[in-house]
């Protein structure tokens, strides 16, 4: 099929904006790799460091030729999607160690849970824990003395502070190893209804502690369509995983056979061999592309808006809103999971998941086949699922069918012949909102303004029965400088109830909602932010505020609106406590949300 002429003018404009910015990534890149292994540049005393610990690997460090692989891990096991990694390092060691090959840990980089830190103080490190770890895989690999790089990492931020790490080292090929979902709890849906039950004072906090801890309760990834499993879709449509391996349950033998091959793959690619696979080869715009596709047409995070430009930024690549609502507009939206529908991902990838999508996207020339990823040229092969074959994993050819079509359908009969993500442009900022699992009547919302500039406010003004007529919540002061743009997912419970009860409510903020926002309108990210004068600091309340995700449009009606000053707010406390004190630097020298809110990109 031929490639969509949308689809191709986007990577078009994207490559052209982009060649500066890439020419000068490149040049580095290739500079870097033909100074050749990094090792054979140290002295015998910086090898001997190196070496010292690695036991029965020393002479083959010290002496051989074989390449060595660098592990970067997120490990903890106060997340439950990363508690599987504590695993992988002997998993990956022995793999090595049986292909002729080294492994070590070459450090490891923060990861913290927003699921813990949702609605605390916290939660205002999250965004800038990208950019951390980003710093921290940069000073694991900075010793040099790796062929290539594995990096296991899974939720919000990891990945992507991952993946700006691994394009910055872009000449060492790195391949990503997931450590996959947790089996099927109590459904999402099930969760939610006792969300908004406790939100309403219907039920008390036992009933909800217990509705929580069914739905989260084994180690891998949380089970809805959020920030973390959106993640994993994109490392497939972007080629730095193996084929379908996102979805595979933790701590089984398809999950342990398919760490194996990652190691053993990310062996077979450095530049020692004859199919050297550098990420800054896989990473060019068509992947970057693909992936907005991929984000599109699963109805995937809002977060990845955030950080693919910034992701993109460190391979020389500039991407823009206009090219997500671009994309957007020809991608057609054939998955349906929690939050835009009732399946989890354990169920959608039953259905046929990634694999059967992938292959339907590709045949309606949606996606650029032609492209460098770690298992070969091409992106067909990530049609392929892989299967158990004694210890050992092969790969077939995926579904051709959707096994599900309540969960997955094919491209050509999807549940919208649009994508899931839309740009707001008006005279509040330029930001951007998911309307995948906003019904059709909700698109446009024109509502009188209540101000506040945090999220306990409303919850407050909720509980006190203030809010009676239809609303736009206006909340501000949730940007990058000024708190860190923290998400406000404490939100939807409070904004779901008023919305089941008959209003008409949206959100609009400076600020991020979770991947698992779902059913109330939310323009987010709106940039610039009011901290930096951005217009949300002249609504006032009681002014009419239309959000028509329809047009794209963003507006104050109020007459006065542009000639009036800006509000201010006091947020001296937003800079000590829980560790906000050191990123005082991060929050003075944050990006616009509209290009990433990155620090060091």
């Amino acid at each position: 099929m031929a490639l969509n002429d949308t689809i191709a003018r986007v990577t078009e404009r994207i490559e052209t904006r982009s060649t500066d910015m890439r020419a000068t990534y490149l040049d580095r890149m290739r500079r870097a790799a033909d100074e050749g292994p990094r090792r054979a540049h140290l002295t015998c005393g910086n090898q001997a460091h190196a070496y010292a610990a690695m036991g029965q690997d020393q002479d083959a460090l010290s002496t051989g030729h074989a390449p060595n692989l660098g592990i970067v891990s997120a490990y903890n096991d106060m997340l439950s999607a990363h508690q599987p990694f504590e695993r992988f390092p002997d998993l990956i060691r022995a793999a090595a160690r049986n292909a002729g090959g080294t492994a070590q840990v070459a450090g490891g980089v923060p990861a913290m849970c927003d699921g813990v830190t949702q609605g605390q103080v916290g939660m205002e490190l999250s965004l800038f824990s990208r950019d951390v770890i980003a710093l921290a895989a940069g000073v694991a690999l900075s010793h040099n003395v790796f062929d290539a790089a594995v990096y296991l990492g899974v939720c919000d931020k990891i990945v992507p502070g991952l993946v700006i790490a691994a394009a910055t080292f872009g000449y060492i090929p790195g391949i990503f190893l997931p450590a996959g979902p947790m089996p099927s709890g109590l459904p999402n849906d099930e969760k939610a209804k006792v969300r908004q039950q406790f939100a309403a004072g219907e039920v008390g906090r036992d009933k909800l502690m217990e509705a929580e801890m069914a739905s989260y309760h084994s180690p891998g990834t949380c089970t809805f369509y959020g920030t973390a499993n959106t993640n994993q879709m994109l490392m497939e449509f972007m080629g730095l995983h193996l084929p379908g391996t996102s979805f595979v349950n933790p701590n089984t033998p398809l999950r342990d056979a398919l760490t194996v091959a990652g190691a053993e793959r990310a062996l077979q690619i450095t530049n020692l061999g004859n199919d050297y696979r550098p990420v800054c080869d896989v990473l060019d715009a068509k992947a970057f592309v693909n992936g907005i596709v991929g984000l599109m047409a699963t109805g995937g995070s809002t977060n990845l808006v955030l950080h693919m430009p910034a992701m993109a930024r460190a391979a020389g690549i500039a991407l823009e809103l206009e090219d997500f609502d671009e994309i957007s507009s020809v991608t057609p939206l054939m998955a349906k999971v929690y939050p835009n529908g009732l399946a989890d991902v354990n169920h959608f990838h039953a259905a046929g998941g990634l694999q059967f999508m992938m292959a339907e996207l590709l045949e309606a020339g949606l996606l650029h086949d032609d492209v460098t990823t770690v298992a070969g040229d091409g992106l067909s092969r990530y049609t392929q699922e892989p299967r158990l074959n004694g210890d050992r994993v092969t790969w077939v050819d995926g579904p051709k069918e959707t096994q599900n079509d309540k969960i997955v359908r094919p491209a050509s009969n999807p549940f919208q012949p649009t994508g899931g993500l839309k740009q707001l442009y008006g005279n509040l900022g330029h930001g951007m909102i998911k309307v995948s699992a906003v019904a059709s009547e909700r698109h446009v919302i024109e509502a009188k303004a209540r101000v506040f500039q945090d999220q306990d406010s409303v919850k407050a003004a909720f509980k006190a029965g203030e809010i009676t007529e239809d609303t736009i919540f206006v909340v501000r002061f949730q940007g990058p400088s000024s708190n860190g743009m923290p998400e406000l997912h404490g939100l939807t419970p409070t904004l779901a109830v008023l919305q089941d009860r008959g209003l008409k409510v949206a959100l609009v903020t400076d600020g991020r909602m979770s991947g698992a926002s779902g059913k109330v309108p939310a323009a987010i990210h709106v940039s610039p932010e009011a901290k930096n004068g951005g217009p949300l600091a002249k609504v006032r309340d009681g002014d009419i505020v239309r959000l028509d995700a329809v047009k794209g449009t963003l507006d104050c009606l109020a007459p006065d609106f542009d000639s009036r000053e800006l509000a201010t707010a006091d947020l001296s406390d937003n800079g000590h406590g829980v560790g906000r004190e050191l990123f005082e630097a991060f929050r003075q020298n944050v990006g616009l949300s509209s290009n990433g809110a990155a620090v060091v990109v």
